[in-house]
Parts: structure tokens; C-alpha cells; sequence
């Protein structure tokens, strides 16, 4: 089980508290009636024959830019499949999938390798940090990469925002899981993607720790324009987020605007969660 449902009530309030402020009207000029990401029809088996399993049976769904949204529902249903068509980490059997009203399906491997790093960004539950890097290192390693010079101006603020400043020079066995998965969290908004997915990100951290981030991840869609795409099972980390999708048996069973720790809790219940 995921730590961050061992939240009390009273540190989910303080976390709230701590990123409620008013959104930024420039991040919120961000959102468009153009969807950051999108799918059609989307199907996808895995296995042949008798030992065939339709992982996604048709989904059709949207994802609002500039929005921190949650895909739950139970085990097999469907949500990291989705996640990893979305993200170009895996191929549908058929269906149509759009990033920024680019349709992305058809791409080849060297196309998606190029979406994957000039307009995507990743934070999964493990850390995936270089161990022989310094933070600030492993936060520029997609740019050193890529031969992309770096916004000094906008390394410093990211940085600022996830206080990581003083921790820079620190390699990852020197910093605590929080300040690993921050660093996880500004590499991935450093390239300035389009779309960042987190792969339960809070899986690995503690109750604290692991509020921390998520509302780190919420301050950066409601200050900063961010759009984050985020699975989880957890009804506290998708309390966080402005909307939850819901899969069951790989089709779209609902969604939830405003979500609480209860009433995520309470659809999990009635998808047979529990």
C-alpha cells in the first residue's frame, strides 16, 4: 500500500493549506479548449489466443492542459497501460492518440524517442536517479543529453520552488527519499515538456514525505501551467490532483471533478476496490 494513505486528516489540511493559494493567471492562461493530450477508440492486447488480455478495450478520453489529473481503478484495469500509450513508452493496437493536437500514434520508434525527451516528462515511484551525479547533474542530464542549453533562469527558479538549492551538490545516497524524488520532479520540468507522467510517484515515500510532493506536483500546475498526468491507487495522492478518471476492465467507468480522499475512496468501492 501506498504510505500516503496513512495521511491523517489534519496533515492533508496543512498540505492543502500550504498550495491553495491563488493560481498564477498566466499559468491559468495555459488551459485551452485544446486538450494536452487526448484518445480515441484506444485498444490494447497483450498475449494471443485463449491467453489473450484486452488491457484497454476502447477509451476515449481527455486531458485538460495545465491540469493535474489522477487515472485510478482497480488492479488490471487498465491505468498504466493507458499511461504508457499516452507517453509514447508503449504502442496501442488501435485507436488514435493526440499531444497537442499532434497525433502521435502512428510515430515511429525514432519519432517517439525524439517526443519522449523534447516534450515529455517522466517521475515514476522509483527514483531513477545516477548515483555517480550530483542533483544538479541529474537534473540537467536530459539537456547534457540532448545537446540542449541550459535556462539558467529557469533551472534557478524550478529549483527554488522545489527547495533544492542547497542540496545541488549533494549525490542521491547524501540526500533523504523526499529530496530524491524533487529532483526526479525538476528534471522532469526543467525540458519545459508538454505533458509530465508520474508513474506513482509517491510510492516509495513516506506519509510526509510523500504529501510533500504531491502538493509540489499540484503547485506546479497551479502556478507554473504544468499538466501532469498522474496513476495512482491511492485516494489521499488523487485527492491532490483537480480530476480523477476512472478505469474498470479497460473502458472508462467515470470521473471525479474536486476530488477528497472520500469520495475517491467511494468509487474505488463501487469499481469492487477494497
Amino acid at each position: 500500500m501506498n504510505p500516503t494513505t496513512d495521511l491523517t486528516a489534519a496533515e492533508h489540511a496543512s498540505a492543502s493549506a500550504s498550495t491553495t493559494t491563488s493560481p498564477d493567471p498566466s499559468a491559468q492562461s495555459v488551459a485551452s479548449s485544446v486538450p494536452a493530450v487526448s484518445a480515441r477508440g484506444l485498444v490494447k492486447t497483450y498475449g494471443r489466443g485463449e491467453a489473450a488480455v484486452r488491457a484497454l478495450a476502447g477509451v476515449d478520453v481527455d486531458f485538460a492542459a495545465g491540469a493535474f489529473t489522477a487515472i485510478m481503478g482497480p488492479s488490471g484495469s487498465g491505468k498504466s497501460t493507458l499511461m504508457h500509450c499516452l507517453a509514447g513508452l508503449d504502442t496501442a493496437d488501435a485507436g488514435r492518440i493526440t499531444l497537442g493536437g499532434q497525433d502521435i500514434t502512428g510515430l515511429n520508434d525514432a519519432a517517439l524517442t525524439r517526443l519522449r525527451r523534447d516534450r515529455i516528462g517522466f517521475v515514476f515511484q522509483a527514483f531513477n536517479l545516477v548515483p555517480t551525479l550530483t542533483a544538479e547533474q541529474n537534473i540537467l542530464l536530459p539537456l547534457d543529453l540532448a545537446g540542449t542549453p541550459v535556462d539558467r533562469t529557469w533551472l534557478a527558479e524550478v529549483v527554488g520552488i522545489l527547495g533544492l538549492a542547497d542540496r545541488l551538490k549533494h549525490k542521491p545516497h547524501e540526500l533523504s527519499g523526499g529530496q530524491q524524488q524533487r529532483v526526479a520532479v525538476a528534471r522532469a520540468l526543467l525540458t519545459r515538456p508538454e505533458v509530465v507522467f508520474g508513474d506513482e510517484p509517491t510510492g516509495n515515500l513516506d506519509s510526509a514525505t510523500g504529501a510533500e510532493v504531491l502538493a509540489l506536483l499540484r503547485r506546479s500546475a497551479r502556478q507554473m501551467g504544468q499538466t501532469i498526468i498522474m496513476v495512482t491507487h491511492d485516494p489521499v495522492a488523487a485527492s491532490y490532483a483537480d480530476r480523477v478518471v476512472l478505469l474498470a476492465d479497460g473502458r472508462l467507468a467515470g470521473e471525479i471533478n474536486e476530488p477528497t480522499p472520500q469520495n475517491v475512496l467511494a468509487s474505488l468501492t463501487k469499481l469492487g476496490v477494497g
